[in-house]
């Protein structure tokens, strides 16, 4: 009974000491039914990508943009009471004294010569424009030229030795980009906030005629109008424009009006006094799914003509209530504000080839453009 116990136990230890070894080296065998198949599954894995250190300051850039941004104090009389002039008035309520109102904004030296950028609500109205550079210097500003459609406006100011910015291509944006505003907020002085560029192509905000804002969530708060958007280098991508908020504050919605559409309008100030824009007499609205199914359309996108102004452009050319523009000298639209846009860009007395949807038929018309009358209601 002894020696058979004696085998039983040493049969025991190697069958745990051969168990230990299996576990160990070849863990899968114990978990491996006869028949089964183990599942493989084909994934895609991306090569490991290096990482790319954020800058650790905006220094150089805040440095190279903020002595070209300057703050704009301006003043306006104010309105007198007519009842000053009725001496029973003056008895009941005595002389009045009216304070001048005062605004706050910002500008941003564009050239040597003493241009400087600005939005048009900063100085609409001023009876006096004052100019403060970040080195402590003043200058009275003389307007050069209003464009109320695009929001913009240019000065002149008489001073030497003038920081101008640099322009950046406002077009290469991306959203995602790291942007810096750099402005006048609430008065405080010269101030530099960071984001980024939330979004692109922001239209039909009803802020102005002409949108195409840049979105960022860089903080802009009143007194930042007409300062500089930057990119990470310190060139101007855009200018302040306006904010979305509840309260007055910064809500992280801000818009700025792109370089390139700034540096357009601010050209043909500098040139002309105004802005020259197309016009063709037509009222658009957007076509919609329901109406492209409604009205039978082959097209899907495009902007839809409700009505055309009797002996305009467009209406000598041919063009019809009804009517869906797709095209405008080869550029897409899609939408009114592309339109507008579109139109705007075409130089009065030239001739443009517009497309658009009638029915079934598509049509190639040549419209004459005109000369867009200036802050147009109504017949863009």
């Amino acid at each position: 009974m002894r020696k058979t116990w004696l085998i039983f136990s040493q049969a025991v230890t190697v069958a745990v000491a051969a168990l230990f070894v299996v576990a160990t080296l070849k863990p899968e065998w114990l978990h491996r039914s006869p028949g089964s198949v183990v599942p493989t599954i084909s994934i895609n894995e991306a090569p490991p990508v290096p990482a790319v250190a954020a800058p650790s300051s905006y220094a150089a850039a805040a440095k190279r943009a903020a002595p070209a941004v300057v703050n704009i104090a301006t003043s306006k009389a104010p309105e007198r009471n007519p009842h000053l002039d009725d001496p029973w008035f003056r008895f009941f309520f005595g002389d009045q004294p009216s304070q001048p109102q005062m605004g706050l904004g910002s500008g941003v030296i564009v050239s040597p010569q003493g241009y400087v950028l600005t939005n048009n609500h900063v100085i609409e109205g001023a009876d006096d424009i004052e100019v403060m550079l970040s080195d402590g210097r003043k200058a009275s500003g003389t307007v050069v030229g209003t464009d109320p459609e695009s929001d913009l406006a240019v000065l002149k100011i008489e001073l030497d030795k003038l920081p101008a910015i640099t322009f950046g291509d406002s077009d290469s944006l991306q959203v995602g980009d790291v942007v810096l505003a750099i402005g006048n907020p609430f008065g405080v002085g010269q101030t530099v906030t960071s984001g980024i560029v939330s979004a692109l192509g922001r239209n039909q905000l009803g802020i102005n005629t002409f949108e195409n804002f840049i979105q960022t969530d860089a903080a802009i708060n009143p007194g930042n109008s007409g300062g500089a958007l930057v990119d990470a280098a310190g060139n101007l991508m855009g200018i302040n424009t306006a904010i979305y908020s509840r309260t007055g504050g910064s809500m992280g919605i801000g818009f700025a009006i792109p370089a390139t559409t700034a540096r357009q309008v601010m050209e043909a100030l500098i040139k002309d006094g105004h802005v020259t824009r197309g016009w063709i007499g037509v009222e658009p609205q957007d076509l919609t799914p329901e109406m492209a199914e409604t009205f039978n359309l082959p097209v899907k996108e495009g902007v839809l003509i409700t009505g055309v102004l009797q002996g305009g452009p467009a209406h000598r050319a041919g063009v019809r209530p009804g009517d869906v523009v797709v095209s405008v000298a080869g550029k897409e639209v899609a939408s009114t504000p592309q339109l507008l846009n579109a139109v705007a860009a075409l130089k009065p007395d030239a001739t443009a080839p517009i497309v658009v949807q009638r029915g079934k038929e598509k049509l190639e018309l040549q419209v004459r453009v005109a000369e867009r009358p200036t802050m147009a209601r109504r017949g863009r």
